[in-house]
C-alpha cells in the first residue's frame, strides 16, 4: 500500500549552493504564509550562528501543500563537519534533490552527500541551481553531474534522474536549460511524479519509528524525530523502546506524551499519525538517535546508518587563567562536563571522553568548524573554558602501520595564484588529483592530511588576495605521510599583568603584529601579537615612559599605533601552538602559553 498524499524529501547540497534559499521559495509558493506576511530571508535558518555565517549547522523540517499532497522538505547542512546530520535524516525521506551550483559545479561536499543517497538508493531529481549567475555554466553542469553519478556506480534508474534548472532566489525553475520559468510548479510536479510516496509495510499493523534526530526543550525535556514506518501512533498510547545497535540496552516502556507534526513551519500537535508521516515525540526519558519505538506486543529494533568516525579532536578543560571566573556564568569542571556530555545527546558525529584530569575532557568531531560551533555555543551560553590546538586521530591498521585522515580539496582560484597555491600544497603533503580550467580561473583537486588543513584558510585567502575558494570533505584513512610544518611564525607573549598602554605597544609593533589595543587587560603569559621570527619573543606592553621635567603632557598622543589584527574565534584556533591554549570566555577570546610563567617557560624549554 502507497500514501499518495505524502512525499518525503531531503534538499542536499555542497555548502552555499543556494539550498535554504529555494526552501523559502517553496514555502512562498506551496502557501506557507499569509500574502502580506513579512519574512526574514534564510527562514529555515533559525539560529544566530546560522544567520551570522549564513550557513546551515542544524537539519531543519518543513512543509508545504501542493495539489492535495503533503511534501515534507528536509533542509541539511552542506558544510562536511556537520555530515552526521545529512547522513541521519536521509533515512527519514524516499527522495533527494540535488542541488548544483549553475558555475561552481559538483564539489567535494556534493560527492559526499550523493553517495550517501545513492547507498540507500533514493531516487534523485538534480536541480542546477543559480542559473541566472553570470558566469553560469548550463551546457557543463549536467555533463559533471553524469560523471560523479557514474564515477559513484549508480545505478541505470539513477543515471536517468531529471534535471531542472532553477533560480533558487527568483522562484523559477524549468525542464529546459534554455527557459527561464514562471514559477516552481516544474519543480513541484516532477517532485510529485518522479519521488515515491512512502510504501507502507502492513495496513494497520504494531506500530515501529526509527529516532533519527534528536531536540530538547525545557519544558517537555527529550523530543524524538523520526519517520513511522509502521502502524499508527497515538497519543497516550503505550510504548516500548529498543535499539538494534545496542541489543544489550535496557528495553523499557513509556508513554507518548505529545506527537507533534509539522505543517510549514509550525509544530501542530496531532492525535494520531500514520506510517510515512515524520512526528516529534515527547514523554519518553533518555531517548536517543538510533533507538526504535515499537508495540510492546511487537518488538522489532531498526537497524540505523552507521555515522562516520569523528577524525580531529581538542582538548576543553576548565579556565585556570589569572581572569578567571570574572566573565562566565558556568565555571567548574561539572558545569563543563554536563554541557560536554548533553551536547552528544543530540550531536551523534560528537564524541566526549573524560581523561586523567577531572579538569579536561578529549572532544572529538568532524573537522574544526564543528568543534568551534560547539566552542562559539557555549560561550554564548555563559560558559568559561580553555581549548588545546586541533589534533587529527589517528588510526592503525592490522598490520600496525600508523593512518591519519586524509582530505579531498578542491581549490578554485585565478590563475595567477596557482604556483602560490602549488607550492603551499607541496610543503603541506598534498596529492594532485586533476587540474583543468574554467573560463579565467583554475579548478584543482588534491587529496591532503587533514594535518595539512589546519591553520591554512586564514594564509589561503591571503595569498589568493581573497579571491580563492576551497572547500574540503574527508575522504579516507591513508599512511601517514611525515611531519608537516605548523606554524613558521612565533608569538608575542606578555612580559607582565596589567594594562596594556600606547607606549608598551608602540615598542612591541616594531617586534611583529599586535592583536590587542591600549587599555586591553593583560597577564604573564598571555598572547598579544604574531612575531614574524620561528621563535617567541617576550614584550612588555604595560611598559610607561619615565616621567621627566622636560615632558610634556600630550607628548604620548603623538605615538602612531598600528591597528591591531583582531581574530575570531576559527582565526584563534588556526593560530594556536603546540604549547598554547585558547581562553574561551562569553566576553573575550585570548591565546595563552600553557605554563604561564616566563622564567618556568624558559627553564623547561632549556631542559628539552
Amino acid at each position: 500500500m502507497k500514501r499518495e498524499d505524502l512525499r518525503n524529501i531531503a534538499i542536499i547540497a555542497h555548502v552555499d549552493h543556494g539550498k535554504t534559499t529555494l526552501v523559502d521559495e517553496m514555502l512562498k509558493q506551496g502557501g506557507a504564509f499569509r500574502e502580506n506576511q513579512i519574512v526574514a530571508e534564510r527562514v529555515m535558518d533559525n539560529n544566530d550562528i546560522e544567520r551570522e555565517r549564513g550557513i546551515t549547522i542544524l537539519a531543519k523540517n518543513t512543509s508545504v501543500c501542493y495539489k492535495d499532497t503533503k511534501i515534507n522538505i528536509i533542509d541539511t547542512p552542506g558544510h562536511a563537519d556537520f555530515g552526521g546530520e545529512v547522513e541521519r535524516v536521509l533515512s527519514m525521506v524516499d527522495g533527494v534533490l540535488l542541488l548544483v551550483d549553475a558555475a561552481e559545479g559538483a564539489m567535494p561536499q556534493t560527492r559526499f552527500v550523493l553517495s550517501k543517497a545513492l547507498e540507500m538508493n533514493h531516487k534523485i531529481i538534480i536541480v542546477v541551481n543559480k542559473i541566472d549567475r553570470p558566469d553560469a555554466r548550463l551546457d557543463e553542469i549536467g555533463d559533471e553531474v553524469l560523471e560523479l553519478l557514474l564515477d559513484l556506480d549508480a545505478n541505470d534508474e539513477q543515471l536517468e534522474s531529471p534535471v531542472l534548472f532553477c533560480s533558487g532566489r527568483a522562484g523559477t525553475a524549468s525542464l529546459s536549460q534554455y527557459e527561464t520559468g514562471t514559477d516552481l510548479v516544474p519543480l513541484f510536479d516532477t517532485i510529485i511524479n518522479y519521488i515515491d510516496p512512502p510504501e507502507i509495510q502492513e495496513d494497520d499493523g504494531p506500530l515501529q519509528m526509527l529516532i533519527s534526530s534528536i531536540d530538547y526543550n525545557e519544558y517537555v525535556g527529550r523530543i524524538g524525530i523520526g519517520r513511522i514506518s509502521r502502524g499508527t501512533a497515538r497519543v497516550n498510547q503505550v510504548v516500548t523502546v529498543c535499539n538494534h545497535q545496542n541489543p544489550n540496552k535496557l528495553i523499557k516502556n513509556a508513554k507518548l506524551v505529545s506527537l507533534l507534526q509539522i505543517e510549514g513551519l509550525q509544530r501542530v500537535p496531532a492525535e494520531h499519525a500514520e506510517a510515512g508521516d515524520i512526528v516529534w515525540i515527547s514523554g519518553i526519558d533518555g531517548i536517543t538517535i538510533g533507538d526504535t519505538i515499537c508495540d510492546p506486543e511487537n518488538i522489532d529494533p531498526l537497524p540505523f546508518t552507521k555515522i562516520s568516525e569523528p577524525t580531529v579532536e581538542m582538548t576543553f578543560s576548565v579556565n585556570d587563567s589569572p581572569f578567571a571566573g570574572k566573565e562566565g556564568k558556568f565555571v567548574t569542571s561539572r558545569q563543563l562536563r554536563e554541557r560536554l556530555f548533553k551536547e552528544t545527546l543530540k550531536d551523534v558525529s560528537l564524541r566526549v571522553e573524560e581523561t586523567e584530569n577531572t579538569d579536561s575532557f578529549r572532544v572529538a568531531g568532524r573537522g574544526e568548524m564543528h568543534l568551534s560551533i560547539l566552542i562559539e555555543n557555549m560561550r554564548r551560553e555563559g560558559y568559561e573554558l580553555s581549548v588545546s590546538t586541533p589534533r587529527v586521530l589517528f588510526k592503525e591498521d592490522p598490520n600496525g602501520m600508523k593512518l591519519e585522515p586524509v582530505e579531498r580539496l578542491v581549490i578554485d582560484v585565478p590563475e595567477e595564484y596557482v604556483g602560490t597555491v602549488m607550492e603551499k600544497m607541496g610543503t603541506r603533503k598534498a596529492e594532485m588529483l586533476e587540474m583543468h580550467p574554467q573560463g579565467s580561473r583554475m579548478k584543482l583537486e588534491f587529496l591532503i592530511p587533514s594535518r595539512g588543513l589546519f591553520g591554512y584558510k586564514s594564509e589561503f585567502l591571503t595569498s589568493t588576495k581573497g579571491e580563492g575558494i576551497m572547500s574540503s570533505v574527508f575522504d579516507s584513512y591513508q599512511p601517514y605521510k611525515g611531519e608537516i610544518p605548523r606554524r613558521n611564525s612565533g608569538s608575542l607573549v606578555s612580559f607582565e599583568t596589567g594594562e596594556a598602554v600606547t607606549y608598551g605597544l608602540y615598542n612591541a609593533q616594531e617586534r611583529g603584529q599586535l592583536f590587542i589595543s591600549a587599555g586591553t587587560p593583560v597577564y604573564e603569559g598571555m598572547i598579544v601579537g604574531a612575531s614574524p621570527k620561528a621563535e617567541d619573543l617576550v614584550v612588555n606592553v604595560c611598559k610607561k615612559k619615565h616621567l621627566t621635567n622636560t615632558r610634556a603632557s600630550g607628548s604620548d598622543d603623538a605615538l602612531r599605533l598600528v591597528p591591531p589584527r583582531r581574530l575570531s574565534l576559527e582565526e584563534s584556533l588556526e593560530f594556536l601552538a603546540d604549547d598554547e591554549l585558547l581562553e574561551v570566555t562569553p566576553e573575550n577570546i585570548r591565546i595563552r602559553k600553557q605554563i604561564l610563567s616566563n622564567s618556568l617557560r624558559a627553564k623547561t624549554k632549556a631542559k628539552q
